[in-house]
């Protein structure tokens, strides 16, 4: 449980104020942030908030959705938003293909070379980028890098720190060469995320996924390629799920560390 972090958006209606009461109460230190509640409650007092509890963000989730003609300002304003949070990590989601393009490598370059155009703010405000590649069913409206060689080809460009690579099982378990390329990715890996694949997959595909345990996915098989790659940071478990989001968030919370301890 020391490693473990309570994702925001695993309790989406769940205020945050009362969801870092919870966390305190049940005795857990560490919670990953979204961008739109955190601007909601007002950055300042969102950071003052968490920091006063005691507790660690361990990520700010989420920039990128390079094909949006803003992306330059708003992706700057993130890496502000996760320095003010004193979080060293920004989750990056490359976005989809520009509205009428067919040209996914052309989005794909582009998401490169944003990258490389926000690199220099990130590092002077001390947070790593770290670009999450997404199951290849969300290519076309939300996210063009969707296999770790893609996510880590565009990371290796940059030094180690600045640039980094998302492990989320639930976009990346389907791949069967993916346990041995993480093992060998080393300090490339910026965050673990967790969150299952559970069938029958629901109407709405992104707000699917189950808590740890409850799907298909070998957990242990990624948490033993994890620990080879050397990384011994923090575990989020990252569940976007509708029938999940009913429930009082204490219950969530206390169903969210059971699956994390089931595995």
């Amino acid at each position: 449980m020391n490693r473990f972090s309570f994702n925001q958006i695993t309790a989406k209606h769940w205020a945050l104020t009362d969801l870092v009461k919870g966390c305190v109460d049940a005795g857990v230190d560490k919670v990953a942030l979204w961008r739109e509640p955190v601007t909601e409650y007002g950055l300042d007092r969102s950071a003052a908030l968490v920091r006063d509890a005691g507790l660690s963000v361990t990520t700010l989730c989420r920039s990128g959705f390079f094909q949006a003609p803003d992306w330059f300002d708003d992706n700057r304003r993130a890496i502000d938003e996760a320095a003010a949070l004193d979080t060293k990590v920004l989750v990056l989601v490359s976005g989809g293909l520009p509205e009428g393009s067919k040209d996914i490598a052309g989005a794909r370059a582009h998401v490169a070379d944003a990258i490389a155009q926000l690199v220099p703010h990130a590092a002077a405000a001390g947070v790593t980028l770290a670009i999450e590649p997404l199951h290849p069913m969300y290519a076309a409206d939300r996210c063009v890098i969707n296999t770790w060689d893609q996510a880590l080809s565009i990371a290796e460009q940059h030094p180690v720190g600045q640039v980094g690579v998302t492990v989320d099982t639930y976009h990346l378990w389907w791949d069967d060469t993916v346990l041995g390329k993480i093992e060998r990715a080393g300090d490339r890996i910026a965050i673990y995320q967790l969150a299952d694949w559970i069938t029958p997959l629901p109407a709405g595909v992104l707000t699917g996924r189950g808590l740890p345990g409850d799907g298909c996915v070998d957990m242990r098989a990624f948490h033993q390629a994890v620990a080879k790659a050397g990384y011994t940071g923090p575990i989020e478990v990252e569940v976007m799920n509708e029938e999940l989001w009913q429930r009082p968030g204490p219950e969530i919370l206390a169903a969210t560390i059971a699956g994390y301890r089931s595995i």
